[in-house]
């Protein structure tokens, strides 16, 4: 059962402005991941569904999150199914987030009151996905569509919160560029986590770009 339910979530994630998105086959490595990123202020992790097993993680980093990062809301990435939502909200998934939009998916997510975030690719998506329930829309991939699909489609739609994922760097420039443009949060991959610092345990790095993210973030609100 989710932790955190959809008001919770979408609150932590709103405060933040940023959500890590992280796959890695060791539990170990997975757990001292999320550490990290809880001890650089983050209060929202995507773990993604990419892996053989990662069912298997995932369990393991929820139980390790409601001891040792007790405000962090684990949600569960890259579902394209219903079937495979259902079975991550049996492990505790505080919310669902995928590269399409599937409707389906929506039903067994607002049944349990757990946010869904599809991936949408356009303005007609983006509402669809609204119709049924879905507060926070992901622009993905984000390198590809721009800061300026989301200026484009908030103008008309000023009621609509956006997370954009895929091409998102820890960066002054970048993170303002997304913010000034009316993202209500970013989701960063690899740019948080690069693999030789991963390989290395330098969580320190991580912790520290963390802060330095949320950092960028917030003066752009302002």
């Amino acid at each position: 059962m989710a932790k955190f339910d959809k008001i919770a979530v979408l609150n932590k994630i709103g405060s933040t402005g940023m959500v890590p998105v992280f796959y890695h086959k060791d539990v170990e490595v997975a757990k001292k991941v999320v550490k990290a990123c809880y001890d650089g202020g983050v209060r929202a992790f995507e773990f993604t569904n990419r892996g053989d097993f990662a069912q298997e993680v995932f369990a393991e980093i929820v139980k390790f999150a409601a001891k040792e990062c007790p405000e962090m809301a684990i949600g569960i990435g890259s579902i394209v199914d219903p079937a495979t939502a259902a079975m991550y909200l049996q492990l505790g998934a505080n919310f669902v987030v995928g590269p399409l939009f599937n409707p389906e998916i929506a039903k067994v997510c607002n049944r349990r009151s757990v946010a869904y975030t599809p991936g949408c690719g356009s303005v007609s998506e983006v509402g669809f996905a609204q119709e049924v329930g879905c507060d926070l829309c992901k622009v993905f991939p984000g390198d590809v569509y721009g800061t300026n699909f989301v200026k484009g489609l908030m103008a008309p739609m000023p009621w609509s919160k956006l997370m954009v994922t895929g091409g998102v760097e820890p960066t002054k420039e970048n993170l303002t560029g997304w913010i000034k443009a009316g993202v209500f949060c970013v989701g960063m991959g690899s740019k948080l986590f690069p693999k030789d610092k991963v390989a290395a345990e330098d969580w320190a790095y991580v912790t520290a770009k963390c802060e330095e993210a949320l950092g960028y973030i917030a003066e752009a609100r302002k």
